[in-house]
């Protein structure tokens, strides 16, 4: 389905808003690809490391709020 070029040069108020708070701060992008790398972006995990931390880890009691008498 084509649409005509009325509907093509059409920019919602959320893309005007957000390309003026481009412009106005042209460190912005680069910003949140910083943010994301620190919290998303993770280091592939090392397989032996991984199993050294299984194979070393304490089963945890079914309620731990309760003491053992």
């Amino acid at each position: 389905m084509k649409f005509s070029k009325q509907f093509s040069l059409y920019e919602s108020e959320a893309t005007h808003f957000i390309q003026s708070l481009k412009s106005a701060n042209p460190k912005l992008e680069q910003g949140q690809r910083d943010g994301r790398a620190l919290l998303w972006d993770k280091a592939p995990l090392d397989l032996n490391v991984q199993k050294d931390n299984q194979e070393s880890s304490v089963p945890q009691q079914p309620y731990v709020y309760q003491n053992k008498a």
